[in-house]
């Protein structure tokens, strides 16, 4: 193959026939869609909808103008390669590369911030979607209290004009569109958070009040805020994912996104200024998202924190390799189908056993090789949602939890920043000094950690399951992670945690 050549406009349609391109009229596209926070997971997922809408000629009203909130490294690349991105999806047959050209714009706020409130204010924009992680909300997800006194929300209360928030960028932009008689934009929210749409409400709302009661109760009651369910998994774009792509396709793409042949939308069927044909490009409009969102976070992220940290104690770094290990692949199987199955609600048309199959699959896929280390990341953000909820759900039905807690252990265990080698592990969470502190503080002991009630709510109080994690993190203290692996999965084949 010829040297690969760099992604531009101007180079576009002299990419070799193996690549997708863009074959829509990119000038065409309307401005309505606004993603905040545009990182690898957004452009591997949400964008490539949007532009699959704009692909088959279905509509050309849902552009994307992109906004950034903390990075300027995606304002660089996309500038340099005319707002073009490639997607490398990699899954069982040949790999796939498509350009992506549904960005039209993309502006970075910390330098762009007055130009960012004009797109956000313009009537054009009808939708705006979000990926800015749990805490960028302000609010407590389980009691919906707004953080008042969060720094960035008292900044932004001073200064409304001059926001640095996402929530502040929404609320001065909604507050401009209500003095110019212009409807609010429907916000999505695609972040993996249980009820991401009444978190976003709580969210503006809460922060609205303390402006202007009369904004808030505009917003709250013009505005709508659909939760939706996202899932492909996207690891961090890697320099030999680059150069492979070079190598095998002739694209120089300075920040291509690698990611899985499977892809999942599930949006609640609300929108307040227009709704796009996402149905008709493979997302799925719904009355109720949770039973979904239960469904994913239960059994596909539960089992991502436990691979990650079980996997990353006995040595392995990719999840590939962590489904490899038939310890760790017995023990998956088992904590999906013994502790967390019999706890999620029917849901019609989804056959479980199939959709677990088809997790195992994509996390055994060894092209995507996602990093274990990726996936131990904010597990402070992580674990309640995912892990604690179902242990909390089995303590109430008196079922089986064994499983779940060795996953718990394992995180503990993980927290305090070296495996059974001794060698470090990435500790990257916003409570991490904390967690690490109290990880070694207790040793086998979990007491310490469980007292951080905003985490572990009452489990520090049950004498049952503190005995038990004591006993788990006893266990791999002993017998390291896959000796403890081996006597759970042993214990549980034997029937000696009662099933019912």
């Amino acid at each position: 193959m010829t040297a690969a050549m760099p992604l531009t406009l101007q180079t576009l349609r002299a990419l070799p026939e193996a690549v997708a391109i863009p074959t829509y009229d990119r000038a065409a596209l309307a401005p309505a869609v606004v993603h905040m926070s545009v990182g690898s997971f957004h452009r591997s997922h949400q964008a490539m909808y949007f532009d699959e809408i704009a692909q088959r000629g279905i509509s050309t009203d849902w552009g994307i103008v992109g906004v950034g909130l903390r990075r300027r490294g995606m304002r660089e690349v996309l500038a340099a390669q005319d707002g073009l991105y490639t997607v490398l999806i990699r899954g069982a047959g040949p790999d796939l590369a498509r350009v992506v050209g549904v960005i039209g714009r993309y502006q970075y706020a910390p330098e762009s911030g007055e130009a960012v409130l004009a797109t956000l204010a313009d009537p054009r924009t009808r939708l705006v979607t979000l990926t800015v992680t749990g805490c960028a909300y302000k609010a407590d997800p389980a009691t919906g209290v707004f953080a008042a006194g969060d720094p960035e929300v008292v900044a932004d209360l001073a200064d409304p004009r001059r926001p640095s928030s996402a929530i502040g960028y929404l609320v001065e932009a909604l507050d401009r569109r209500r003095r110019a008689g212009h409807p609010p934009f429907t916000v999505l929210s695609c972040d993996n958070i249980p009820g991401n749409g009444p978190l976003a409400r709580r969210a503006l709302v809460g922060f609205a009040e303390l402006r202007d009661p009369r904004l808030a109760r505009w917003i709250d009651a013009e505005g709508a805020f659909p939760s939706s369910m996202v899932d492909r998994i996207t690891p961090k774009t890697m320099a030999s994912d680059v150069e492979r792509l070079a190598r095998d396709f002739g694209i120089r793409d300075r920040w291509p996104v690698i990611t899985e042949a499977y892809t999942q939308w599930v949006i609640e069927d609300q929108f307040c200024n227009g709704r796009p044909p996402l149905d008709q490009v493979g997302a799925q409009f719904v009355t109720d998202v949770r039973p979904y969102a239960m469904m994913k976070t239960r059994l596909l992220n539960a089992s991502h924190c436990a691979l990650g940290y079980l996997g990353s104690l006995a040595g392995h770094r990719r999840l590939d390799e962590a489904m490899g290990d038939p310890l760790l692949h017995d023990y998956i199987a088992r904590l999906m189908d013994h502790e967390i199955t019999p706890l999620l609600p029917p849901l019609p048309g989804v056959d479980l056993d199939d959709y677990k199959s088809t997790l195992r699959e994509r996390f055994a896929n060894p092209k995507i090789a996602d990093q274990l280390a990726r996936l131990c990341r904010a597990g402070s953000a992580k674990m309640p949602t995912h892990v604690l909820s179902s242990i909390n759900e089995s303590r109430e039905a008196g079922r089986p939890h064994e499983l779940l807690t060795l996953a718990v252990a394992a995180w503990f265990r993980y927290l305090r920043g070296v495996d059974e080698q001794g060698r470090e592990l990435d500790l990257d969470d916003p409570r991490g000094d904390r967690l690490r502190t109290l990880a070694i503080l207790g040793g086998t002991d979990p007491r310490p950690l469980l007292a951080e009630r905003a985490l572990f709510g009452d489990l520090g109080d049950d004498p049952a399951f503190v005995g038990a994690l004591g006993d788990a993190l006893e266990l791999i203290e002993r017998r390291g992670a896959r000796g403890a692996l081996a006597v759970t999965i042993a214990a549980d084949a034997s029937g000696r945690y009662t099933r019912a």
